[in-house]
């Protein structure tokens, strides 16, 4: 199909890009990403030990032996409430980000990530406790907005695929470093010359009082490491030109790539915002039927990212696990193989993203998790333990940890058009948490009322729809100007994407 767009990615454009600095500002910004991976797992880590602190679990004697009773409610509260700072998070990010732009935000969520962090773990009771992690929600919800939009908004074409998926990378590592940190502080008490017995409870005793407050406060060092980040990195140039600064944009590009490509980059993005919506933040935009066929997309790519069923694996790997008959050290071992595997896919898609294209991993990943879990499925209703339900919730895992956990957030970040991006992506992703949200709730009733397998046999269905989808409905935005994709949508004219959104 021949185009007239003067921003199709060529190598002639791409000549004087300076790599290493758009992999640092980058980096910087997706230090947000490892904030929320950390401050998401690190309360699975602290929860035995902060739960007895606050009274929800408690020790009661019956008939001469030792049981702990919980408080259901309020330890499904303790574990739940950041979800509702998430959505929060989401929701207010986009418009601000229009406003105020992406720097001051990112450094934003950072002070908040910090702040969150201490109060929450010195909190002098559980209210205290809640209301932080609420606090701690916000800033996630702002980080998962943030960090793929303005890594979107700064990387040129032919690198956005691996840079925007730089961000689920540091996600990844943000739970491996939550969870490799809460070992390390629950383990670091030593008591020479005592036995084994009077060690271990000097360890519980020390950790359900202080070592659970540690475990969150160790969330301000890298929240620092994001801040210094974020107030070194430039601002977005396409919120600069949206916002009537173009001399400050040509600087930015063109330390990205060269006074050549800043002038034909900084031309191309005024092409795409008319004059009266220069400092405009404007919601209602959203509503515009050639928009809203766009913004529909993003959220379903958001909601089917967690209805495919894979973070009930991660939440509930030891129930799961428990099931397929498993004891209670070998869960532990799996549950550390599924974060090896989480790591290894996610390269992979970091790799694969700009070389083969949007599209077929998305493709590749609904048709594989749909797959694993169908597979799964049957082996729960056959009564099939062991190996098989493991290597069948690996193959699940990495299938979706190289396709639709970077992917979701690549696309989301892509095709939402210059002047109500923030908008959008708020949107989109206030849905993905919600999502989140319902997932999680629900998993415990689906088990309960049509089984294992019924529960994976649903999943399975919803990503063989997701399949058809991503088939009919998400185009290609691989090698592509955000300039260029949004004319493309908006027209309905899109190229190398096979069928139209």
């Amino acid at each position: 199909m021949k185009t007239s767009f003067s921003t199709l990615a060529t190598p002639e454009r791409d000549a004087g890009l300076n790599t290493a600095y758009i992999w640092a500002i980058s980096l910087a910004a997706a230090l947000g990403g490892l904030l929320f991976g950390y401050d998401w797992v690190v309360i699975g880590g602290a929860k035995p030990f902060f739960e007895p602190f606050f009274g929800i679990t408690r020790t009661v004697m019956a008939n001469g032996m030792s049981t702990t009773v919980t408080n259901e409610a309020l330890s499904g509260w303790a574990n739940s409430c950041a979800l509702l700072g998430c959505l929060l998070g989401s929701l207010v990010t986009g418009g601000l980000s229009d406003r105020f732009g992406r720097k001051r935000l990112l450094a934003a969520a950072a002070l908040l990530f910090g702040v969150s962090s201490i109060l929450t773990g010195w909190a002098p009771g559980f209210s205290w406790f809640v209301t932080w992690r609420i606090l701690g929600g916000v800033a996630i919800g702002m980080a998962s907005n943030l960090s793929p939009m303005y890594i979107a908004e700064v990387a040129p074409a032919k690198l956005r695929g691996r840079l925007v998926a730089l961000n689920q990378l540091t996600i990844v590592i943000g739970i491996l470093a939550a969870q490799v940190v809460n070992w390390w502080i629950a383990d670091k008490l030593p008591h020479p010359g005592l036995d084994a017995a009077a060690i271990e409870a000097a360890r519980r005793a020390w950790n359900n009082t202080a070592g659970w407050r540690w475990m969150f406060t160790a969330v301000a060092l890298p929240s620092l490491l994001f801040l210094i980040g974020a107030v070194s990195v430039p601002e977005s140039p396409r919120w600069l030109v949206k916002n009537g600064m173009t001399t400050r944009a040509r600087a930015v590009l063109a330390r990205i790539g060269g006074a050549a490509y800043s002038e034909e980059a900084v031309r191309d993005i005024a092409s795409t915002i008319a004059a009266d919506e220069v400092h405009q933040v404007r919601f209602r935009g959203l509503l515009q039927p050639s928009l809203k066929k766009i913004l529909l997309v993003g959220v379903a790519l958001a909601v089917l990212q967690q209805w495919s069923g894979i973070n009930s694996i991660f939440n509930y790997a030891e129930e799961i696990y428990k099931s397929a008959g498993y004891g209670l050290g070998d869960i532990m071992f799996n549950i550390v193989i599924t974060g090896a595997v989480n790591l290894l896919f996610t390269l992979l898609a970091i790799g694969a993203v700009d070389r083969f294209g949007r599209r077929k991993l998305m493709l590749i990943g609904c048709a594989g998790i749909g797959l694993s879990h169908l597979l799964i499925g049957i082996a729960y209703a056959s009564h099939v333990k062991g190996l098989a339900v493991l290597v069948f919730t690996l193959s699940a895992l990495g299938c979706y940890a190289m396709s639709l956990a970077p992917v979701t957030w690549v696309l989301i970040a892509e095709i939402f058009p210059n002047r109500i991006r923030g908008a959008a992506i708020s949107v989109a992703v206030s849905a993905l948490w919600i999502a989140c949200f319902i997932l999680t709730f629900a998993f415990p009733m689906l088990n309960g009322t049509i089984g294992m397998s019924g529960t994976f046999w649903l999943y399975s269905a919803i990503c063989f729809a997701g399949f058809g989808f991503v088939y009919f409905r998400v185009p290609e935005t691989r090698a592509k100007t955000l300039e260029q994709i949004e004319r493309e949508l908006v027209n309905g004219s899109f190229s190398e994407a096979g069928p139209r959104p």
